[in-house]
């Protein structure tokens, strides 16, 4: 015999409220609204490159260099970039040489790289962050003081430019040279001491004038003023300790923190499927379905319009417009996109959203997608782990963020060469995930 259950009116009313919930969850066929969130999370930079240059052309410490030594450093910039640094006038209380706020090009306006001796792009400033002695003389300067940072405040707080006629010409002390390094968008920087034993005179004679350590910074000329302005109190980011003691450290590191690559990211195209990824095979070529448009060029038409048609297909589309945006646009860092999708249990989500900063590059799912479903129950939350960088594999890649082949600095849709490679496989590159992807259930 069976022994008679009891169940009071709460319990009664308690399994009704469970059961109500796991209907919710467990939709028996029917197909369950989610949001879908693509969230831009690189960072938004202002400097291009930076670095800091130590050690003289054959030295093996860091240290200012002398009258015929010189420093050297390399790097890469995109057509179109400005270019600066500063360092220290070492017979000085708080002096250095750098461009005006605005830097020199580092490419001629037909695109050529800017080469040969460029020191008339440079000036001789004064920090405003210690009193001025006589340049050789002072016991506060560099050569002489009993330790880094000594000397009182300048009453004139102020960076300006140092215009005494009694100084040497800028030309007398420093040559700055660029030259082209022999890669598509590379350049070697020759920093050489041009003073010699007369050329800052004294009232004990004449004296050389060492140049000191410094920093370096490759920048879109959109974004002036990065190390000083001109007639503001210096930003108290490093700069002090070049002008004063030749010690470029803490102003590198701060540079740092503002270097990189923006990646904005495309319009996205996006597709709830069954059966095989209908926008790309990993270790395939690209099919002709709109891959190569979006991945090169960041437009999402063709291969929305692709998914559209694919009988595997059941919800498909493209989102375009930010939230918050009046209009369509790219998705810069801090935006996202936001779109609704229908789903049923064993329904899969891909997606593909263009790498900006690149020639082919493009953020998706993995090749089985994402599953809507886990045992029944919706999926909830960031799912961004199952999220990576591809490579299209339809146009040769240039360093990100840098070659002209990339969308940002293209003179045309689909320019560039072929990949030799055209097999669409994952970017092995140790790059930040700029990307964040969460799916959210939409519960009557």
């Amino acid at each position: 015999m069976f022994k008679r259950i009891h169940i009071t009116l709460p319990a009664i009313l308690l399994l009704a409220v469970f059961s109500a919930a796991c209907n919710k969850f467990h939709n028996h066929g029917q197909a369950t609204r989610f949001q879908v969130t693509i969230e831009n999370t690189g960072g938004a930079y202002k400097i291009i490159k930076s670095g800091a240059f130590t050690m003289k052309v054959g030295g093996s410490s860091a240290g200012p260099i002398l009258p015929g030594e010189s420093f050297e450093f390399s790097f890469t910039a995109p057509v179109g970039a400005h270019f600066s640094l500063a360092t220290m006038f070492v017979q000085s209380n708080d002096w250095f040489y750098s461009t005006d706020g605005n830097g020199l090009p580092l490419y001629k306006n037909d695109g050529s790289k800017m080469t040969g001796d460029v020191t008339s792009y440079f000036h001789l400033y004064d920090a405003g962050t210690e009193a001025d002695q006589t340049p050789g003389e002072g016991d506060n300067q560099a050569p002489r003081q009993s330790a880094p940072n000594t000397g009182p405040a300048d009453p004139n707080n102020t960076v300006r430019e140092v215009t005494a006629s009694v100084l040497p010409a800028v030309d007398q002390v420093i040559k700055v040279t660029l030259m082209d390094d022999g890669s598509p968008y590379g350049f070697k920087v020759r920093v050489e001491n041009e003073s010699d034993n007369m050329t800052l005179q004294t009232s004990m004679g004449g004296v050389p004038v060492p140049l000191s350590p410094g920093v370096w910074i490759v920048f879109d000329p959109s974004n002036s003023n990065l190390l000083f302005t001109e007639g503001q109190a210096d930003y108290g980011m490093g700069l002090e300790h070049i002008a004063e003691d030749g010690n470029p450290s803490e102003l590198a590191d701060n540079l740092a923190k503002e270097t990189g690559i923006t990646v904005p990211l495309s319009p996205t195209a996006y597709a709830v499927y069954k059966g095989d990824n209908p926008i790309f095979m990993e270790g395939q070529p690209a099919d002709d379905n709109g891959l190569e448009g979006l991945a090169e060029d960041g437009n999402p038409s063709m291969l929305s319009t692709v998914l559209q048609s694919d009988k595997q297909v059941s919800t498909s589309g493209a989102e375009d417009t930010p939230v918050g945006a009046s209009s369509p646009g790219i998705l810069l860092p801090g935006h996202m996109y936001r779109f609704m999708v229908d789903a049923k249990d064993g329904d899969r989500f891909t997606f593909a959203t263009m790498f900006a900063q690149s020639n082919d590059w493009f953020y998706s799912t993995g090749q089985n997608g994402i599953a809507f479903y886990d045992h029944g129950v919706p999926v909830h939350g960031d799912v961004t782990s199952k999220v990576y960088l591809w490579d299209a594999g339809t146009e040769a890649n240039e360093e990100p963020g840098i070659g002209s082949n990339q969308a940002p600095r293209q003179s045309a849709p689909n320019t560039g060469p072929d990949d030799p490679n055209n097999l669409v496989r994952m970017v092995n590159m140790n790059l930040p995930k700029g990307i964040k992807v969460t799916i959210t259930p939409i519960v009557p």
